[in-house]
C-alpha cells in the first residue's frame, strides 16, 4: 500500500532506539525523509546509518527550552514537516510510597512537555499550510493503571488529555492529532524494566520474563511481547490515514480488557 510518506518529511523524537527507531525505520521504508533527535551524537549517527540514507540526526534536547527550536529549524531545512511523531518518554518500576515528588516532575518533562514543546513547534506551520499529523506516543498503561509505575501511567494517560486538545483545536482543517498505545514491547529497555520488578520481588530477571504475563499481565491476549516494527507500521498507517484524528489508537496485544 501506498501511504503518501514518499519524500515528505517526519520527526520522530527519541527516534535512535526501541519504538522510536521502529517507527523511523517504517517511514523512511515508505520513501519518508526521516528527522531523528537525542542527546547521545555518536548513538544517532549510528541509528540514522541503521535506518537508511534518507535518515538524519541532530542532537537536542527537549526537556530544554532552545530544544524544540533546534529540532524544529534542523527538520525545516528537508522540507515541511508533514508528520511529527512524539515518542521520547522514560519508565521505571517502583514504589508508589517511594517515588520522591521530583521524580514525579522528572516524568512530566520527559513524557508530556518534550511533546508539547515540539508540537507547539511543528504544529503552527501545519495549521497555515493546512497539513500535517501528529502521534503521541502513549501507552496502554494510561487507560489500565500500573500499580508498580504509577508515575509513568500518569504521563500516558496525560497525553490523551494533550493530544485529543490538539485534535480539537485542529477541527476543520487537514491537520490531526492522535495517540498510540503499544503494549509490553521486545526493545532494550525492557531488560531495565524488568530488572526493577526482579529487584522489587527478590527474584532474579529470568525468572521474571519467565513468568512475567502469567503474573504481571494475564489479561494480555497475545501473551508474550510485541515486536516494535509492528508498532512501527502501525503508526505509519495511523499517521497517514486522512480520516483518523482525535482518537487514541491501541496496538497493546490485547491487554486492555475492552473492546473500545
Amino acid at each position: 500500500m501506498d501511504f503518501g510518506i514518499t519524500g515528505k518529511v517526519a520527526i520522530v523524537t527519541g527516534g535512535s532506539s526501541g519504538i522510536g527507531k521502529a517507527i523511523a525505520q517504517a517511514f523512511h521504508d515508505e520513501g519518508g525523509i526521516i528527522i531523528i533527535n537525542g542527546r547521545d551524537e555518536a548513538k544517532l549517527m549510528a541509528a540514522c546509518a541503521d535506518i537508511g540514507p534518507r535518515a538524519h540526526g541532530i542532537v537536542a534536547d527537549l526537556a530544554k527550552p532552545d530544544g524544540a527550536g533546534i529540532l524544529n529549524a534542523f527538520a525545516k531545512k528537508f522540507g515541511d514537516v508533514e508528520y511529527l511523531v512524539n515518542n521520547i518518554g522514560i519508565f521505571e518500576s517502583q514504589d508508589f510510597f517511594e517515588i520522591p515528588d521530583a521524580r514525579w516532575h522528572e516524568f512530566f518533562e520527559a513524557n508530556v512537555m518534550t511533546g508539547v514543546r515540539i508540537t507547539r513547534a511543528v504544529m503552527k506551520d501545519m495549521l497555515a499550510r493546512d497539513s500535517g499529523s501528529i502521534v503521541f506516543i502513549s501507552s496502554d498503561a494510561g487507560v489500565r493503571g500500573i500499580p508498580w509505575m504509577a508515575h509513568y501511567a500518569m504521563t500516558k494517560a496525560a497525553q490523551f488529555g494533550v493530544s485529543r486538545s490538539l485534535a480539537e483545536l485542529a477541527k476543520g482543517t487537514n491537520v490531526r492529532v492522535n495517540s498510540f498505545l503499544p503494549g509490553p514491547t521486545a526493545t532494550d529497555s525492557v531488560q531495565t524494566y524488568f530488572g526493577g520488578i526482579a529487584e522489587q520481588e527478590g527474584k532474579t530477571v529470568n525468572d521474571v520474563m519467565t513468568g512475567y504475563f502469567r503474573d504481571h499481565e494475564p489479561s494480555s491476549l497475545i501473551q508474550r511481547l510485541i515486536d516494535p516494527a509492528m508498532h512501527g507500521r502501525a503508526v505509519v498507517a495511523l499517521a497517514a490515514n486522512p480520516a483518523m484524528t482525535g482518537t487514541a489508537q491501541r496496538c497493546d496485544g490485547g491487554i486492555i480488557r475492552s473492546s473500545i
